[in-house]
């Protein structure tokens, strides 16, 4: 019998990641985010889900996007406690908490020169990000408060929690025109672009068997 079989059958999988493992994708996963973010924010540019009403607060406000970012996902565990388990929400709330660190730390001990061009940013932060969502992904977390909601709509009321997500994006993607240009704005589409064109390559459950 396969190591493949045997996971299906639901014996021990001698792919399943180690706490090393973990630990090491945790850091990152949530290092690239945070850098990502950093970028987005030295660049004036949005992403969707709760970072980007974090990003909105922060251009408004100009209050700190690492401490929003981590205040706006707190009511979302509550929903992740109920939804995916102990050890997902346990998982993403330090996830969460580390993009937040590590997004304050880039800024501040990797500091950016000037202006970043708004399209470049976005393509290369967008990567970036996509790749730390990926790495957290196949480690059974997220970063991601709207996401979870989706789950449980879709759960309890049949919506389709893509759709949910995407109109969710649409708004805060749209709500840039408020704080940004035109150049932001389009930066922002095209970091956009770029995570989703990563997690939709990469994120394939069926070829990834491994379980933490």
């Amino acid at each position: 019998m396969t190591s493949e079989s045997k996971c299906l059958d639901g014996g021990h999988n001698p792919l399943a990641h180690t706490w090393p493992e973990d630990l090491l994708a945790f850091l990152i996963g949530t290092s690239f985010i945070g850098l990502g973010m950093a970028m987005f924010t030295q660049a004036g540019l949005l992403t969707g889900g709760t970072a980007g009403v974090a990003f909105l607060l922060h251009y408004y406000s100009g209050a700190s996007f690492a401490w929003l970012f981590f205040l706006i996902n707190l009511p979302f565990y509550w929903l992740a406690l109920r939804q995916m388990g102990r050890a997902f929400t346990l998982r993403t709330f330090v996830a969460v908490a580390l993009v937040s660190l590590f997004s304050s730390l880039h800024r501040t001990l990797f500091p950016f020169a000037g202006a970043l061009n708004p399209y470049y940013t976005g393509f290369l932060g967008g990567l970036l990000i996509g790749m730390g969502v990926i790495a957290l992904f196949r480690h059974k977390a997220s970063v991601g408060g709207v996401n979870i909601l989706a789950l449980y709509v879709q759960q309890r009321y049949g919506l389709r929690a893509g759709k949910l997500q995407f109109g969710f994006d649409l708004l805060v993607m749209a709500s840039a025109l408020l704080v940004a240009g035109w150049p932001q704005m389009l930066g922002s589409l095209i970091g956009a672009a770029a995570m989703s064109l990563v997690i939709g390559f990469y994120h394939r459950p069926d070829r990834y068997i491994a379980q933490s």
